[in-house]
């Protein structure tokens, strides 16, 4: 029996599951209308649920869009015993404990998103236990970040819809609006791009996302017709390990670009910053593996002078945004909010951190009956 034990402090009991959240319309960004994937209706969330001896609990959760959620959640389970009897407060001790124990399967991708949901779940743990919110433990620079909204700019919707969710996204609060591109009609993006720059004014931050469907010849041309709309970034050009390519479209444009989200270490990210790569990094806590190495990220970012926006789970990265000296954005996606009995408040285009404790969130009734399988190992205190 470990000290943890016997002070019973340590990790009696520790629940995954999961569980898939629909989309209310299917979305399609440029990866459907290039054929590369099919047209997204759910969402398939790993959830972690974490508890010690004495009463502490945590929640986490890491994400599959399309493929991958039965493999996240066969490899959490598998490895969740790991974390019996041990110290909770041992966040980078406990990722590299787990990593190990999966290592033949590698650092990164599917064992690095299983191990998310028990970092963030065990983070969520620290700062519930200290009473505070996880941005306030990590040591927050603000008490709210500047957020964009995506939902409601997919490809799948018409011009006419796609405009009438960002004048509703603005007016609910929302800083900036950001627009799917990489469509295989390029006049279809700019007749998109000078349509919102239309409607919303010179002084609305605009966003643009390619999700990786353009070659270099193709993204330094759409860059460059691009150029008058004033973009805040052109995010995704290339494909996203591309990183000479993504630092020679920065060298070459004004307007920043954006990229990150789908790598799933901290080595990936590095060799981005290390090229210049990327003038906005958007690492996504679930894909690196959690908060845990998501910091690692954030701290060469911000030694390298690049601010980051980080992608998707809004409800997560809010906190880690608000945690880092260069202000940011925070993607505001409405996908995830039927999963938790909490919203956000957004006002004045800024996403406010909650004063919860910790991640301050609840699973809501709704994702019991989204749950497609769920286990348990240790004793439910």
């Amino acid at each position: 029996m470990t000290r943890t034990d016997r002070a019973a402090g340590g990790i009696a009991w520790v629940r995954s599951a999961l569980v898939y959240v629909p989309l209310r319309a299917p979305a399609s960004d440029a990866k459907v209308l290039t054929g590369r994937q099919r047209p997204l209706d759910r969402v398939a969330i790993l959830t972690a649920e974490i508890a010690t001896a004495d009463g502490h609990r945590g929640l986490g959760f890491s994400y599959s869009k399309r493929a991958g959620g039965p493999a996240l959640y066969a490899h959490a389970r598998e490895i969740a015993h790991e974390l019996l009897g041990e110290d909770p407060s041992d966040c980078g001790r406990l990722w590299d404990k787990l990593q190990w124990a999966g290592a033949s399967v590698g650092r990164g991708g599917l064992a690095a998103q299983a191990i998310a949901a028990f970092d963030v779940a065990l983070w969520d743990l620290k700062a519930r236990r200290a009473g505070l919110p996880l941005a306030k433990l990590l040591g927050a620079y603000r008490d709210g970040v500047r957020c964009y909204n995506t939902s409601g700019g997919f490809l799948s919707s018409a011009l006419d819809e796609v405009l009438a969710n960002a004048e509703a996204a603005l007016a609910r609060g929302v800083g900036g609006i950001k627009l799917k591109v990489g469509h295989p009609d390029a006049a279809v993006d700019l007749e998109r791009v000078a349509a919102a720059r239309r409607r919303l004014g010179d002084r609305t931050p605009l966003m643009v996302d390619a999700n990786q469907q353009w070659d270099r010849a193709a993204a330094l041309r759409m860059g460059r017709a691009f150029e008058p709309y004033g973009l805040v970034w052109i995010e995704e050009p290339l494909d996203a390990h591309d990183a000479e390519g993504h630092a020679a479209l920065a060298r070459a444009l004004d307007t920043p670009i954006a990229t990150g989200e789908m790598l799933t270490s901290v080595a990936e990210h590095a060799r981005l910053l290390a090229v210049g790569a990327a003038d906005i990094l958007q690492p996504d806590a679930p894909r690196v593996g959690g908060i845990t190495p998501f910091l690692r990220v954030a701290a060469l970012a911000d030694h390298g002078g690049v601010p980051i926006a980080p992608h998707f789970a809004m409800e997560l990265h809010l906190h880690l945004a608000a945690a880092q000296p260069r202000e940011g954005w925070v993607e505001h996606f409405d996908w995830l909010e039927p999963l938790f009995e909490e919203r956000l408040e957004i006002r004045d285009g800024r996403m406010i951190v909650p004063d919860r404790p910790g991640l301050g969130l609840t699973l809501s009734e709704q994702a019991a009956r989204w749950t497609a399988d769920a286990g348990e190992v240790g004793a439910r205190p």
